[in-house]
């Protein structure tokens, strides 16, 4: 079995393509909860900083329920973990309060995954506490993940992060995350990655990044990487 300790969001944007985001909605602030949709594909799957394809491309696709105060959701993808585990599925809600000038966002998440080995242990949730600032053009956030039965029954994973984003006009973002996996247990890392995002319309995206770890001798899911995703929300 592969030792996958990632897992994507089902949030798209078209400025920052496949980078970790609060699921985002339709629905403008005031106007009241909305549907909104979202497929896509990139040339690998990468979450904090692992390959959840061993390598190869990913095609998912989402939707969303919500306006400016929740969300709820749902998210597929392909997985290739080296077993009879074809597909993910991610089923999450939470609340996106305002304090001052932080933006809030209080998750809970649940991973699921299709034909996986019997006895395998694979699905878990994970909860989630994050914010962010915005600075001119400028926003920087941070978030913590913490699942008390992880991935393949590990106890009390913790995920903590800092990331950040720059708009260069109305098309245009780069955007970068900082992150450590901490484990009760050996197999703890440090990931990274950046990236620039570009909208070619209002509801198509393009990512550029570039994923990193301090664990190349976990294997060859954890080596440096550049993947080129498109995404597109409606």
């Amino acid at each position: 079995m592969i030792d996958r300790l990632a897992k994507p969001l089902a949030a798209l944007t078209a400025a920052a393509g496949l980078a970790v985001a609060a699921p985002a909605v339709a629905a403008d602030a005031g106007e009241g909860p909305a549907f909104s949709f979202n497929l896509g594909a990139s040339t690998d799957y990468v979450f904090r900083g692992v390959s959840q394809t061993d390598e190869d491309p990913q095609v998912f696709g989402g939707v969303d329920f919500g306006d400016d105060r929740f969300y709820l959701g749902a998210w597929a993808s392909n997985v290739d973990f080296g077993d009879s585990t074809d597909a993910e599925f991610d089923l999450y809600a939470g609340f996106t309060p305002q304090v001052g000038a932080i933006s809030m966002d209080l998750g809970v998440y649940y991973y699921g995954y299709i034909d996986a080995p019997s006895g395998a242990d694979l699905d878990y949730f994970e909860f989630k506490v994050a914010g962010s600032i915005p600075l001119g053009a400028a926003t920087l956030g941070g978030a913590v993940w913490y699942s008390p039965n992880s991935y393949g029954g590990v106890d009390n994973a913790t995920y903590f992060e800092v990331n950040g984003s720059y708009s260069i006009g109305e098309k245009l973002s780069l955007s970068a995350a900082l992150g450590r996996q901490l484990f009760d247990g050996p197999g703890d890392y440090t990931t990274w990655n950046a990236g620039i995002g570009y909208a070619l319309t209002d509801n198509i995206g393009i990512d550029l990044r570039y994923h990193d770890t301090n664990r190349h001798r976990f294997g060859k899911l954890y080596d440096s990487r550049v993947t080129l995703g498109l995404s597109v929300g409606f």
